[in-house]
């Protein structure tokens, strides 16, 4: 992925040829590689219309670039498990980004030419934040799921000492239902088996002899049954700290770990039954946030063309990919190129008396061509 400039200049013939310079240099210093952008006849409006259009295209244009960030680091979160073919699903309409920003063509469809310019931003704003309050209620129910599962999942990991027991223990490993006895669970070093052995059952009284049984076992040590009378479990459980022994607060209830099973088992079948249904949406919704962004950038171009070159409408919008390490001499050979259309930006800012939003001065670097950056590489996931 990369980046890309959208620019425009005005359509009379001194302009033309001086865009058919552009293509001539860039493509012989290999600088960029550029294609004309066809933007279609909109309707123009009042000139008070489009100057405060153009602010709100602004906060548009950068909402509509936020949500499908988020929508495309979302799918990066879903496909968990298969990273690398994250950037194959980010497609729009079909096809990869650069190909569809490069032979972009307006959708009538979606968004007819014959209605004014602000209808087309508003329905533009409208699909935008629909899209991003979608996504956030699905992702906050995949989240949770996800979230529960994971906390489950997490108490399966680490050692005897911290992680359930509900995976390991049996029914059979205890003496349930005595009024007097009580079966512990113990965690011993596995230099200390040997020791264990021999001191268990003389560790307190009352420790029923035999009773021993190592259920469990990891890297670090062994985890061990041991039965003894209620009555004494407090003074067993202060000895067997003092020989490095640890007692697990576990008591069986057979409820309790079926639940738990239970709980694990619907969570990973919730999760996998919403990944498919989730991913297809973000897919579909990826792309719809794409075209619509793309458009906006259309009607950026289209907006402050009109303001800084005036009417009759004509200009000719043109996409440029930079190519590596070759931005600031493109820039140079751009501003070279169309340094007379300074004159008649400023001229027309004086005829006006008015601050135009488009040529950004305050805010953003000026250029004597209409110009705005569509940075493809925030989607990098490849």
């Amino acid at each position: 992925m990369s980046e890309f400039w959208l620019i425009s200049a005005p359509g009379d013939k001194v302009n033309l040829q001086a865009l058919e310079r552009m293509n001539t240099v860039t493509s012989k210093a290999n600088l960029s590689s550029n294609n004309k952008f066809l933007i279609p006849d909109l309707k123009v409006g009042t000139l008070d219309a489009l100057v405060g259009l153009s602010d709100e295209l602004g906060k548009l244009d950068s909402s509509a670039e936020s949500v499908i960030k988020k929508v495309a680091q979302y799918i990066g979160e879903v496909m968990e498990d298969s990273k690398d073919k994250v950037q194959e699903n980010l497609l729009a309409n079909g096809v990869d980004l650069i190909s569809y920003l490069t032979r972009f063509e307006w959708d009538m469809a979606k968004y007819p030419i014959k209605q004014p310019l602000k209808n087309i931003s508003e329905a533009l704003a409208k699909q935008i934040t629909q899209i991003e309050t979608d996504l956030k209620s699905r992702t906050a129910a995949y989240n949770n799921i996800k979230g529960n599962l994971q906390s489950l999942e997490r108490k399966t990991v680490g050692n005897l000492l911290t992680r359930t027991l509900a995976d390991i223990v049996n029914k059979e490993d205890f003496v349930l239902n005595s009024e007097y006895l009580i079966t512990l669970l113990v965690v011993v070093p596995k230099s200390n088996y040997a020791q264990w052995q021999k001191t268990y059952e003389s560790l307190s009284d009352m420790v029923v002899p035999r009773s021993t049984k190592m259920i469990a076992e990891d890297a670090e040590g062994g985890l061990f049954t041991v039965t003894l009378f209620r009555k004494v479990m407090d003074d067993f459980k202060a000895k067997a700290r003092e020989n490095r022994f640890m007692v697990r607060e576990f008591y069986f209830d057979e409820k309790e770990l079926k639940c738990e099973k239970e709980e694990m088992i619907k969570l990973a079948s919730d999760k996998k039954q919403q990944y498919g249904p989730l991913l297809r949406w973000l897919k579909v919704n990826f792309s719809e946030a794409f075209v619509a962004w793309i458009h906006i950038k259309a009607l950026r171009v289209f907006v402050e063309s009109v303001l800084r070159y005036g009417l009759p409408v004509n200009f000719q919008a043109m996409l440029l990919q930079p190519s590596k390490k070759s931005v600031k001499r493109l820039r140079d050979v751009l501003n070279a190129v169309f340094k007379h259309l300074d004159e008649v930006a400023a001229a027309s800012i004086l005829d006006m008396s008015m601050d135009i939003p488009g040529l950004q001065l305050s805010n953003q670097e000026y250029y004597p061509y209409v110009y705005f950056k569509i940075d493809l590489s925030l989607l990098d996931y490849s």
